[in-house]
């Protein structure tokens, strides 16, 4: 039986093994998938998770539940070594382990690239795994609810100053919704007005949203604008030192959160620590039928897809033009990267990879969008449903499908969650202050005693 290892539980290696086990026959192959995390997150939903549009749960799949002929490994790859077929892998617990492969998939995706910039490591979070959305709406939540005791000033503006470092699709959807978000919630914060909230978007190019024409994109940025947005074009981070935001235009301000989505790099172990051919990005090399490829030829037994590969752009009529990574890539050429193992494994010939783009789509929050293919170009509610719309429908699994539309009708019917539950990165605090003896949590406590014989003051519900 033919060994195959899927290395990377993402969109692409995730769509790989799930055509592989609606192709293959049971024991035509045994299936290993390796990831350090057991599910695939739907990253287009991230924004609406940090938003509290979607529940995280409903932004992830369970590759364990779904992958019924898999093996799933939870490990990181530290080398793959295609000439003895064997991969190296660190596990969650336990020594580290050696898998040998008869074929192997890499679709390990790529990571958030960062820069040496001061505080950055320190104070910054990202927005590629789900538990950076949780802890983006959860320090937004804390802040409201801190920033409502101050009285107006520097202070309370620094809680509810929010920067977005990078304007590509995520920065900017990620951005739009929690200014949303922000925006609905003054509703519940009376102490708070529009002019207590700071939201900044820092691009290093004179331009927002790539992915767009530059006309959408100055829409974009304008409406941005409209809601109360500042957008600093050609501005770079230059430190974060205990959340001192400094930019490279000479502006300076206190951020309580400083988000960076300012794109990703390579993945270290597909860049670094394999024998594959991979190109000066760091991605490997592959022809348009996703077998890894060097000028001789293709590698045998050797793929990958998504993020990690450099898949030639057939659909574009000029040479060295690859594939963008974004999910309507990555989906697809899993899908086809599973036909094609099934097909070289059963003596076929494999298919190029081809798919012309549907379009662009961003949700900016609540009844905001913005769509383009071709000449079409949509905004606002039309936009904002389209990608709904589309995302409901691509997201995997009916449970998903029916758990991510009652999320959304209830939020419609009767607003966003605005409970933050922050106090679960230490869940242990209450525990430990009961056993102190003193009925809170240990450090700064959360809820002032009255008395019987006291009186509540005014404003405060006894």
């Amino acid at each position: 039986m033919r060994r195959i290892v899927i290395v990377g539980g993402g969109y692409a290696g995730f769509y790989t093994a799930w055509t592989l086990e609606r192709t293959l026959r049971p024991g035509e192959a045994e299936l290993t998938v390796i990831d350090p995390r057991p599910y695939m997150t739907y990253q287009p939903f991230l924004p609406e998770v940090a938003a509290g549009s979607i529940e995280p749960r409903h932004a992830v799949i369970s590759v364990r539940k779904r992958l019924h002929r898999t093996r799933v490994v939870a490990g990181s790859v530290t080398r793959v070594d295609h000439a003895t077929r064997t991969v190296q892998v660190h596990p969650a617990a336990g020594p580290d382990l050696e898998f040998g492969y008869d074929v192997i998939a890499i679709t390990a995706g790529a990571v958030t690239r960062t820069f040496p910039i001061p505080g950055l490591a320190e104070h910054a979070i990202g927005l590629k795994h789900v538990e950076e959305a949780i802890a983006i709406r959860d320090r937004l939540l804390v802040a409201f609810d801190q920033a409502s005791v101050l009285p107006p000033g520097p202070e309370r503006r620094a809680l509810l100053t929010v920067v977005f470092v990078g304007a590509g699709l995520a920065g900017v959807e990620g951005f739009g919704e929690l200014l949303s978000l922000s925006t609905a919630l003054l509703a519940d914060y009376p102490e708070l007005t529009v002019a207590d909230l700071d939201f900044r978007l820092v691009e290093a190019q004179g331009r927002i949203l790539p992915e767009f024409t530059a006309a959408t994109a100055e829409k974009v940025a304008q409406s941005l604008r409209d809601r109360g947005a500042t957008v600093h074009l050609n501005a770079q981070l230059t430190s974060a030192v205990d959340s001192r935001v400094e930019l490279s235009d000479g502006t300076t301000f206190d951020a309580n959160l400083i988000v960076w989505t300012a794109g990703n790099g390579a993945n270290p172990v597909v860049a670094n620590h394999t024998d594959l051919p991979v190109d000066a990005r760091g991605r490997l090399v592959v022809g348009a039928d996703l077998r890894v490829a060097t000028p001789d030829g293709p590698v045998p037994d050797a793929w990958a897809a998504g993020d990690a590969a450099a898949v030639p752009d057939l659909a574009v009529d000029r040479p060295d033009v690859y594939t963008v990574p974004n999910a309507q890539h990555a989906v697809r050429q899993g899908r086809r990267l599973g036909r094609n193992i099934a097909a070289v494994l059963r003596g076929r010939a494999p298919k190029n990879y081809e798919h012309r783009s549907l379009g662009v789509i961003a949700t900016l929050g609540i009844g905001r969008g913005v769509f383009q293919s071709g000449p079409i170009t949509l905004t606002g509610w039309p936009a904002w449903l389209i990608h709904r719309g589309y995302h409901v429908l691509a997201v995997p699994t009916w449970h998903r499908k029916f758990q991510v539309l009652a999320i959304w009708t209830s939020a419609h019917l009767f607003g966003r969650d605005i409970v933050s539950l922050q106090s679960a990165m230490d869940p242990r605090a209450a525990f430990v202050g009961a056993s102190a003896g003193t009925g809170q949590p240990t450090g700064r406590a959360t809820v002032a005693r009255i008395e019987p014989e006291d009186k509540p003051r005014q404003g405060m519900a006894a």
